[in-house]
């Protein structure tokens, strides 16, 4: 049993849930944001209901819904999460270069240059 409760309570299977919890919310934003703009789209062509939009008795409505609301997801995730993330990731590795040029020296250098100075002064 402990090892059950140990698998429930690891990060990953949190962080994991929290994550889906969140897209599943994320899409019905996207699904709602969709409807606005298909709808726009409709009274723009005078077409009532862009969902039930046919041409030649094939609904075609429905698959573009479907397909603006792929891309705009697309855009939103691209937009709002990776390119902070990649941002973030280069100023982090930035960061890390950085820190590995200013290496404090190790005190076996710090004895040679201090040997050197005391030689330099006698």
């Amino acid at each position: 049993m402990q090892g059950f409760k140990e698998f429930l309570l690891r990060g990953n299977l949190i962080e994991l849930a929290v994550a889906f919890i969140m897209g599943t919310t994320f899409a019905a934003v996207v699904t709602a944001f969709t409807a606005i703009v298909m709808d726009l789209i409709g009274k723009l062509f005078s077409i009532d209901g862009f969902s039930n939009a046919a041409v030649a008795g094939i609904n075609l409505g429905e698959f573009l819904t479907a397909l603006i609301t792929f891309v705009l997801t697309a855009a939103v995730l691209y937009f709002a999460v990776v390119t902070p993330y990649n941002k973030f990731n280069e100023l982090r590795k930035k960061g890390d270069e950085e820190a590995k040029e200013t290496v404090e020296p190790s005190s076996a250098e710090l004895l040679i240059e201090i040997r050197d100075l005391l030689k330099g002064h006698s």
